[in-house]
């Protein structure tokens, strides 16, 4: 792990998380985009320090991944995230965007499938993220299908986050999942829940309650194939939101989007930020609530992951003694 840290030109970690890797201690990957794209100011700011506060208070080390002056930074200080949350001019990095983004030296925050594939070659093991992208509600004619589902089929990862957001389509979202050979797995809860809401009305692939199994899941399945595990787990019952309301501020919220002639990844920023406002902002404290809650269930398997790789690596090797007949 040590000499992957040494050599990246590209990279440049943190202290803290460059010890940690060193040491194979565990580290939690964070999305920068939810710090620049995902709250109003100023609490972007705020709810990035309390998910890194709880992947401290788990045990594990935070690993906020951005792009600034050419290079990827693998664990932001505070300083830096400030200034993700303040600057005008913040690039939505996805997968595609890395290289461009790097060879501008623009200042980029990263969604999900950034933060993987960043992850992925800088050693880390676990991603924690809030909602993931998905196959949007027209994709049979628009074929819009988030890079979040594909990056799960280069990587080899832990990525934990509570579904996909209501404005997409859940069911086609796990068919392309099971297509690719990605599991599924609802940690302590069966239902694949839809951000906001606990379920979508469709069901993950296996309910697991023990951490440790789930790292012993990954673990087997990267052995196997290629390719990460999906691990969701759903808002705390507290802060969910009704769905029938989600869906009818989804509903408008689309509506608008197309009368507009928003397109792209516009989209999804423009629906949820009126999905926030129709709410009266329950929404947003919804979208809090779930990453938290994601980043400490997230937080907790990478650390039964990092003591069982541990335990693993320093369990003798007992040798078979041979006897030679005389």
């Amino acid at each position: 792990m040590s000499d992957v840290v040494d050599t990246e030109p590209l990279i440049r970690y943190s202290d803290e998380v460059r010890e940690a890797l060193a040491r194979r201690d565990p580290v939690v990957a964070l999305e920068s985009n939810v710090v620049a794209h995902g709250f109003r100011r100023p609490q972007n700011v705020a709810v990035a320090r309390e998910v890194e506060a709880v992947v401290r208070a788990g045990g594990a080390v935070p690993a906020t991944i951005f792009l600034a002056d050419g290079r990827i930074v693998v664990g932001a200080t505070d300083a830096e995230l400030e200034k993700l949350g303040s600057a005008p001019d913040v690039a939505k990095v996805t997968s595609r965007d890395i290289a461009v983004t790097l060879a501008r030296k623009a200042l980029g925050a990263t969604s999900i499938a950034a933060t993987m594939a960043i992850a992925h070659r800088a050693g880390i093991a676990t991603v924690a993220s809030a909602g993931l992208g998905g196959v949007h509600r027209d994709a049979p004619t628009s074929m819009d299908i988030s890079a979040d589902l594909t990056e799960l089929a280069r990587t080899r990862l832990i990525v934990v986050c509570a579904g996909v957001k209501k404005i997409l389509d859940a069911g086609l979202t796990l068919e392309f999942l099971e297509t690719q050979g990605t599991p599924v797995i609802g940690y302590r809860h069966r239902g694949f829940p839809a951000f906001y809401c606990r379920d979508s009305g469709f069901d993950t692939q296996a309910r697991v309650d023990d951490p440790g199994e789930i790292a012993g899941i990954a673990r087997l399945h990267q052995q196997l194939n290629t390719g990460s595990i999906l691990v969701t787990h759903p808002i705390p019952v507290a802060d969910a939101l009704d769905g029938d309301r989600i869906e009818a501020a989804v509903q408008q919220a689309l509506a608008r989007a197309a009368a507009e002639r928003v397109t792209g990844p516009a989209v999804t920023t423009f629906v949820l930020r009126a999905v926030d406002a129709a709410t009266g902002g329950d929404a947003a404290a919804a979208n809090r609530a779930v990453l938290l809650s994601t980043t400490r269930a997230a937080t907790e398997i990478e650390v039964a992951r990092s003591a069982a790789e541990r335990a693993a690596r320093d369990r003798p090797i007992h040798t078979r003694e041979v006897s030679h007949a005389s």
